[in-house]
């Protein structure tokens, strides 16, 4: 990987990266060293990397660092902390996101870096396997298993509907 090519990485992915790593621990200083530690050993082994590969190969590396973390601090993601900013939307998109939002933090680590994953960053099963050292069969079952919790879970929030008599 050339030097162009690693700050084409750095303009193209950072801001997806971070946007995982502080979805899932929901702290956003320690987002911010995850991703820069991910960069840094980009940079390392930019020699190694495939320029085609290096996407997912920052998604494993910052994944990787981001369950060390948890590991470390036994910090488990909370629904009360730090909140990414929603900015430009209307109050009814807001109140979708946060309920949304709000389903994905109760999901246990696994299950929400799945749905991050799949849905928000539009990996294939095929990448999340490889970033998260599952086959593509276990990737589909645990991601099922996610969004019919996710389901159930939104169907809580729904407003009950108004019958007319």
């Amino acid at each position: 990987m050339t030097d162009k090519a690693y700050n084409d990485c750095v303009d193209n992915f950072a801001d997806g990266v971070y946007r995982f790593i502080v979805k899932n621990i929901r702290h956003t200083e320690d987002a911010q060293d995850i991703v820069q530690s991910a960069f840094e050993k980009l940079w390392v082994n930019r020699s190694q990397v495939i320029p085609e590969k290096a996407k997912s190969y920052l998604f494993t590396v910052a994944y990787h660092q981001m369950i060390d973390h948890i590991r470390k601090t036994n910090k488990m993601p909370l629904a009360d902390e730090t909140a990414i900013p929603l900015q430009k939307i209307t109050q009814q998109d807001s109140e979708l996101k946060q309920v949304l939002m709000r389903a994905v933090n109760e999901l246990n680590p696994t299950q929400k870096s799945l749905v991050l994953l799949k849905d928000y960053e539009g990996y294939s099963y095929q990448e999340i396997g490889e970033i998260m050292n599952l086959s593509e069969s276990q990737v589909k079952v645990y991601l099922h298993r996610a969004r019919l919790i996710l389901k159930n879970k939104l169907s809580a929030y729904a407003p009950t509907p108004i019958h007319a008599d």
